[in-house]
């Protein structure tokens, strides 16, 4: 007599489940949709201010290091204060620093309420993933994983085509503004329906582990965000990115053995973690984070298209990432994480590959398939990588995993931006050639592709039903 019961108690925590995670992704939205708006005002922002457009890049630095130095600490806010309470504060500052960007006269200002943008969105990833994995059974995890994804692969679509009709016909400041109703809609759902919880014994603050951790990451991703942009030459970008290995280093050795460290690095110990966050997951996030960079130039630098022809070109291969999300859960419930990572990355990988084999006189039809097929499959990867890193994490782990997470996921999409730059760099110095062109292109494709390659046999490490209490499948012998 209790199954009814039972049954509409699931329900329930499957709806709240999926409301959580929907309220999330909208944060998440506003986020990303910042991130990719903003480099379409620049020229017109430095006109504003009287300053150089090139001088307009410091606001995504402040931004970008302000993020590195405390994403670290968000598990730890996020134990000592609420999830949910640090999750408010997050979309407070990140929507009050918007309207401060909106209203900036000077480069000063702007740089300042940019800082404040910032730590918003450092406390707002890792927080808000944690309170998708606090609301979410693992029979839920998957479809609640797929729903905070899209605005990853929905935002790039709508950035830079929104940013570019704000700035031509109203003005940069509403590239800002845009950003109020946003947060306060969000601010109004997780006040309504986002429980609070708090960590029954929060522990003091490492701050040695925090000094250390932060910095490591603010040198190594300002490096790497350097090496894409060699206006100083490769020197310092490699010294930075030295000296942020060797501070990381040191920050790893503190946090194994301080009592209380700011960051739990047993979830490294978990396999599923490890090889989708660490390892093969991070190989492939380089590529999966190269394409995006490369496919913008391919088709205006090395096709000479005009932006408006390369944007509908990069559009088939976002419409590609949007498609596979209805199709993702019953894929992994039907083969399961380690069948469709291994194919699905293969075929990916593959993808990119054939780039390097298009030239502007393919077809524009076979083109627009090959957006289709990448953007798909990047898609699937995406999701299952993100859903498998948290399978098999307990409750006690979930802060410092979903901090560890967000960390890892920001290296490596700078580190394949900054691979990707270099690939072309080397490839037109070692060619003795001006400008770049075609050729350059198509040996990066070639040798990003084959890191994807590299990266999807390795999970074959897993076990055939890895994640399998979360997907939902069951293995065949």
């Amino acid at each position: 007599m209790t199954a009814v019961p039972d049954t509409e108690a699931s329900a329930v925590a499957a709806s709240n489940a999926r409301r959580v995670a929907l309220i999330v992704a909208i944060a998440f939205f506003m986020q990303l949709l910042d991130s990719t708006i903003i480099s379409t005002s620049l020229p017109q922002m430095g006109e504003s201010f009287g300053v150089p457009a090139v001088a307009m890049s410091i606001g995504i630095t402040a931004y970008m290091l302000t993020m590195a130095v405390f994403v670290p600490l968000s598990g730890w806010l996020a134990d000592r204060f609420g999830a949910r309470n640090i999750f408010l504060l997050a979309i407070v500052l990140f929507t009050l620093a918007s309207l401060a960007c909106g209203f900036s006269q000077s480069l000063t200002q702007f740089v300042a309420a940019r800082v404040v943008q910032g730590l918003g969105s450092a406390l707002m990833t890792p927080v808000g993933r944690i309170l998708v994995l606090r609301n979410a059974s693992k029979s839920e995890l998957l479809n609640a994983t797929a729903l905070i994804t899209w605005p990853a692969l929905f935002a790039p679509v709508v950035g830079p085509v929104l940013g570019g009709f704000i700035t031509t016909y109203l003005s940069w400041h509403w590239n800002f503004f845009i950003n109020i109703p946003l947060g306060l809609v969000g601010l109004a759902l997780v006040a309504r329906f986002i429980p609070g919880d708090r960590a029954a014994d929060p522990k003091p603050l490492d701050w040695p582990g925090f000094f250390l951790t932060s910095l490591g990451l603010a040198l190594l991703l300002y490096g790497l965000e350097r090496i894409a942009h060699p206006e100083d030459g490769a020197l310092p970008a490699v010294l930075l990115v030295a000296a942020g290995i060797v501070i990381g280093w040191l920050a790893v050795r503190h946090l194994r053995r301080a009592p209380h460290p700011l960051l739990d690095l047993s979830a490294f110990k978990v396999q599923t973690f490890a090889i989708s966050t660490l390892a093969a997951g991070t190989i492939f996030r380089v590529a999966i984070n190269a394409t995006p960079f490369l496919l913008p130039l391919l088709f205006q630098v090395g096709f000479g298209l005009s932006p408006v022809d390369a944007g509908l070109m990069i559009l088939a291969y976002f419409l590609g990432n949007l498609g596979m999300k209805t199709v993702t859960t019953p894929t992994l419930r039907r083969f399961g994480f380690r069948t469709v990572m291994v194919v699905n990355g293969l075929i990916a990988s593959a993808s990119i590959m054939a780039c390097a084999a298009i030239s502007p006189e393919t077809p524009q039809a076979l083109v627009v398939m090959l957006m289709l097929i990448a953007g798909l499959t990047r898609s699937m990867q995406f999701t299952a990588l993100n859903t498998l890193a948290f399978a098999d994490i307990d409750a006690a782990q979930r802060s410092s995993a979903a901090t560890l997470s967000s960390m890892l996921q920001q290296m490596s999409m700078l580190f394949g931006v900054a691979v990707a730059a270099a690939i072309l760099n080397l490839s037109q110095i070692v060619r003795h050639r001006p400008a770049l062109d075609l050729v350059d292109f198509r040996i990066a494709f070639l040798i990003i592709g084959a890191i994807g390659l590299v990266a999807a046999l390795r999970f074959l490490v897993l076990p055939p039903g890895a994640g399998a209490e979360v997907s939902g499948h069951t293995s065949r012998t």
